[in-house]
């Protein structure tokens, strides 16, 4: 079987039976609140890192280097994002471990080594006509 077509089929199972036991724990009303407190301070924080990534990501270029951890970075905190705006608490809980820095470090870091072992030596072209303007 198709392991996406798989996860369409578990991940709302797995949510509906979530809701079922976190509700009748903590009642409908406050199941429903934290569902939209999590949605709310997800795409808050997805916000705050994204921009700090992309301040990141424009650090790296200016450095004449390669943004490979920024632009992997950038696509987990965009997935987390979409996570978070879906209602459910295992899509949260995944959402919040993509979006938190140092679980994103973990998962991603040894991925974006590969890419720059691969990079060319560049030439500090950018970095000598930047410098050229600024005087």
């Amino acid at each position: 079987m198709n392991t996406v077509l798989l996860l369409l089929i578990l991940v709302p199972i797995l949510e509906i039976y979530l809701f079922i036991k976190i509700g009748s724990q903590i009642g409908a009303f406050n199941t429903i609140l934290l569902i939209f407190i999590t949605a709310f301070i997800g795409i808050y924080y997805a916000k705050y890192e994204g921009l700090n990534t992309l301040r990141s990501g424009f650090a790296q270029i200016i450095n004449n280097q390669t943004p490979a951890y920024e632009i992997i970075s950038g696509a987990a905190i965009a997935f987390a994002a979409v996570l978070l705006i879906i209602p459910g608490f295992a899509t949260d809980l995944l959402g919040f471990f993509l979006i938190l820095p140092f679980t994103r470090k973990l998962i991603f870091g040894n991925l974006s080594k590969k890419f720059k072992k691969h990079e060319p030596e560049k030439k500090k072209f950018y970095r000598r006509r930047i410098q050229r303007y600024r005087r």
